[in-house]
């Protein structure tokens, strides 16, 4: 077994912002494992918010002991970026192996599309109505916020686009009186749900607050181990495989919440279609769908992933699983 790691880089489409700051460009990391010819590949976003870096990741995956197993990975590598890209890899080098698709080897039925959000970056107001109306066609848009004077923006998104679902993304910037200050307008305006409102370490205010619109943990929620802090806090969990360290903790991760009552989102971090194929596996079914990645860029992989009015569909062969 040999395994690689190659950085990557993807120009977006435009200037990507978030309450956290701007990017140009998605760094990803791509992963191969190789076994008798065969290669299965994967890919992560390493993200700072969460201590990563693309040099950090690339010396977890380079630190594993030889060959590895999935079951062995779980133990071997903390939930995160590294883990994620090599476990995605491994479920590739598998299915190859068998001549399956991943759906079939873990036991799911046959992925369909799902309709996936479409993120409007942080901006004016002016600027954000622009991109609603550029793209009220889609049924459901996702607005970055987390600043004290969002309003504004919520408004005029709404003005773009008024036929949308919308979905608001806070990215832990907005305190507990904001959050309740907005929370009726959120009503009024059609909101559908909220992505962590509060910053992570600090969002027991949630506990015994109205929260007229579904509340979604994003940064508090990686792996199953997450869970036990966010009851009473929030209604959703949002799954993403660089937070839960890849598909096989991602699928118990689904299945263990559900169990609980929450309900699910999947999301992603900007990467390429290499990054959400094995997440839309994890999406079929689930509240909300958030795999927009590959059309926010202005470059892809050689197969990307098909988007059209039914949604994202499943990754082919050619790209992964």
């Amino acid at each position: 077994m040999q395994i690689s790691v190659t950085p990557d880089v993807f120009k977006l489409a435009q200037v990507f912002t978030i309450s956290r700051g701007s990017r140009t460009e998605a760094k990803v990391l791509t992963v191969r494992v190789t076994v008798d010819g065969i290669t299965g590949w994967g890919e992560c976003v390493p993200y700072a918010r969460y201590g990563e870096t693309l040099e950090s990741v690339t010396d977890e995956i380079n630190g594993l002991t030889l060959p590895i197993t999935r079951a062995d990975l779980q133990d071997a590598l903390p939930a995160g970026a590294a883990r994620n890209a090599v476990d995605c890899a491994l479920w590739d080098l598998e299915a190859k192996q068998a001549g399956k698709r991943v759906w079939e080897l873990a036991g799911l039925p046959a992925p369909k599309p799902e309709i996936t959000a479409y993120t409007l970056s942080l901006d004016t107001p002016e600027k954000m109505q622009a991109q609603a109306a550029e793209h009220a066609f889609r049924p459901l848009l996702k607005i970055k916020l987390g600043t004290p004077d969002d309003m504004p923006r919520l408004e005029a998104v709404r003005r773009g686009a008024p036929d949308a679902r919308i979905i608001i993304d806070a990215n832990e910037g907005w305190s507990a009186e904001i959050y309740a200050d907005l929370a009726p307008h959120l009503v009024r305006l059609g909101v559908d749900l909220v992505e962590q409102p509060l910053p992570a370490g600090d969002d027991s205010a949630l506990i015994g607050m109205d929260r007229p619109v579904p509340v979604c943990a994003d940064e508090s929620c990686h792996d199953r181990g997450s869970l036990a802090d966010l009851a009473g806090k929030y209604d959703v969990v949002n799954i993403k495989l660089d937070k839960a360290g890849g598909l096989t903790e991602a699928l118990l991760l689904r299945d263990e919440a559900e169990a609980l009552g929450y309900k699910v989102m999947v999301g992603c971090m900007v990467g390429s279609s290499l990054a959400m194929a094995p997440a839309t596996l994890v999406a079929q079914g689930v509240l909300v769908t958030d795999l927009d990645g590959p059309l926010l860029l202005a470059e892809d992989r050689e197969e990307p992933l098909h988007f059209d009015k039914d949604g994202v569909h499943p990754p082919k062969a050619a790209l992964w699983g």
